[in-house]
């Protein structure tokens, strides 16, 4: 059941997850601790990158649309994180409105929605699914290729209040970015809505998620004994730019540079002699848009118009001003001969499940959330959050024990994040 998986176990990583293993009380004890302080997303997904030489986050969504993509033999553990959120955020719901993007067509994202749906149904929780998406005037039934069906309805706002035909839900939740904007109808409601709306791109930046992730990262190297920079990526941020006009192009390339010679310094230090690069992005969306590889400043000086097209403009058509410039982390893992890169899922604070997106068109350093990648779940063979510290490190349930304990410091981070932007 487990993907055959190869990658490159060498030096600094593999006493990296020897560390991580054997601090697993501590880690474990510092986790609950953290928990206890901050409120934790409902839900995320933290996509990392394996080079080797370095484990780390490179990007952290609040509002995942791959649910569909874990292996269904973790559906109980999916369920038992659900009620476990639920309980938190309103211990006697019994009705949640689940509000999805705005497609109809995409039948991947709503079989993930159909995932999502199940998971609340089986926690116990009445849910039904309402649309933003004026078209949809009356309940409408959604045929899925897995053999599901979806049912989406119009949304009636009556006072501070949303509610569906002879439906009154006391919990909104989002699986919608807002990358568009916030609606109308979701401002200043009565009802509590989760994830909060300024977790939506409209308002959340890469760049703030990154400076929290530095401050969990240094707590936690001071914890388990390593250098924070073995699972933390550089990144500077550079705003006012504009692709099109090709303003900006000065602070860009010096933040490029930056970053490059403080990887290039990183790299010396541990005899890596692979060639530094960045990913320039969005310092907002998603989608894997508005992404680029960078091994030298003069690169984003000499865009050409197709380059320049593909970096303006994000989801929903919403041009760029705000770009992160993010240490790029190689990845070393391939499945069938194709570069390959770990996404985590966690409800609440639980791990519940991942999988391996996979691509067989792009390289080692380059983004991989891209139109041609493919899905394998990542089957534990035990629960990534329970290593065998009998066994070798680079053992299955070792090696997603430790994507487990990375991809909770990211989620630690979007709570601090979140805690930040709603005081």
């Amino acid at each position: 059941m487990v993907p055959h998986l190869t990658t490159a176990l060498i030096g600094p990583l593999l006493d990296l997850e020897k560390r991580i293993i054997n601090a697993q009380p501590a880690i474990e004890h510092w986790f609950r601790a953290q928990w206890q302080e901050h409120r934790v997303p409902i839900y995320a997904s933290v996509d990392l990158r394996n080079s080797g030489f370095k484990l780390a986050p490179v990007d952290t969504n609040l509002f995942p649309g791959g649910f569909n993509n874990l292996n269904p033999d973790f559906l109980p553990l999916c369920v038992l994180a659900t009620q476990s959120a639920i309980e938190k955020i309103c211990p006697d719901a019994r009705g949640v409105l689940l509000i999805p993007e705005n497609h109809t067509r995409n039948m991947f994202y709503l079989q993930n929605v159909a995932q999502i749906v199940t998971m609340l149904r089986s926690a116990g929780v009445t849910v039904r699914v309402g649309s933003l998406l004026p078209e949809i005037t009356q309940p409408t039934v959604i045929e899925l290729p897995n053999g599901g069906a979806l049912t989406l309805e119009p949304i009636v706002r009556k006072d501070n209040r949303l509610f569906l035909a002879n439906f009154n839900p006391c919990v909104i939740l989002l699986n919608n970015d807002l990358s568009a904007g916030v609606p109308e109808i979701l401002k200043n409601l009565d009802q509590e809505v989760i994830p909060p709306l300024v977790a939506g791109w409209t308002t959340r930046r890469k760049s703030a998620h990154f400076a929290a992730y530095d401050h969990v990262t240094n707590d936690f190297a001071d914890l388990v004994g390593i250098d924070p920079w073995l699972i933390n990526p550089y990144f500077g941020q550079c705003g006012k730019v504009n692709f099109q006009q090709r303003s900006g192009e000065d602070c860009l390339a010096s933040e490029v540079d930056k970053i490059l010679q403080k990887i290039a310094t990183k790299y010396e230090e541990y005899g890596v002699r692979e060639k530094p690069f960045v990913i320039v992005k969005a310092d907002a969306g998603t989608y894997g848009m508005g992404i680029m590889t960078v091994k030298d400043a003069s690169e984003v000086r000499d865009l050409n118009r197709k380059q320049r097209n593909k970096m303006a403009v994000v989801k929903e058509g919403l041009e760029v001003s705000d770009v992160l410039v993010q240490e790029g982390v190689y990845t070393f893992e391939s499945i069938n001969d194709a570069v390959a890169e770990p996404v985590v899922y966690m409800v609440d604070h639980f791990v519940v499940g991942g999988f391996y997106r996979v691509h067989t068109g792009r390289g080692v350093d380059e983004n991989l959330n891209a139109p041609g990648m493919h899905f394998v779940p990542l089957a534990f063979e035990s629960s990534c959050t329970l290593p065998n510290p009998d066994s070798a490190p680079n053992d299955t349930p070792n090696r997603f024990y430790s994507y487990g304990v990375i991809a909770r410091l990211a989620l630690l981070a979007a709570s601090i994040e979140l805690d930040a932007m709603q005081k």
